[in-house]
């Protein structure tokens, strides 16, 4: 949440002439619903086998695509390993600091139903920070770990020299 994986995505598309998707939003135009009401009407369960469905036909396209993934995404059943797995996709970790994450949500919590309840700033960070710690480990799985706590051009100039 907060990362910069979609406004980094459709920046690094664009530089590379690659297509972008958001997997949230490709697997609400699949369901044909918004991933809150499939999270309320059939569950996370339903919601993670879905979403590692459409991960996985993602992947199979023959097309060149920069895929913006949820945050839980890596997360859950093998799908880093099947992105890893996967010929010529890699993944990257934006790797953002708690304090940043929580800078670039403020005044945004009551728009985001996970941290809508949170009040004082302590609190978000303490959120943040405990998710963080929670999926470390399978976000340092990425192929590339990239710092962007910095501008959106130094992001993309790494990312570039990382793939090529």
């Amino acid at each position: 949440m907060a990362s910069g994986k979609s406004f980094v995505g459709v920046n690094l598309a664009k530089t590379l002439g690659y297509l972008f998707v958001d997997l949230d939003l490709y697997i609400e135009e699949k369901e044909q619903q918004s991933i809150t009401n499939i999270f309320k009407n059939k569950g996370e369960l339903y919601f993670r086998k879905k979403e590692r469905f459409y991960l996985s036909e993602l992947l199979e396209k023959n097309v060149q695509l920069v895929v913006a993934t949820g945050g839980g995404t890596p997360c859950y059943y093998d799908n880093m390993e099947l992105i890893k797995d996967t010929i010529n996709a890699h993944s990257v970790y934006l790797r953002v600091s708690i304090k940043t994450i929580a800078n670039r949500l403020n005044g945004e919590t009551s728009k985001r139903p996970l941290i809508a309840h949170l009040e004082r700033d302590e609190e978000l960070q303490e959120f943040i920070g405990k998710h963080l710690f929670e999926r470390s480990q399978f976000y340092n799985k990425a192929n590339f770990i990239i710092n962007a706590d910095r501008d959106v051009s130094e992001i993309l100039e790494e990312i570039i020299i990382e793939l090529f």
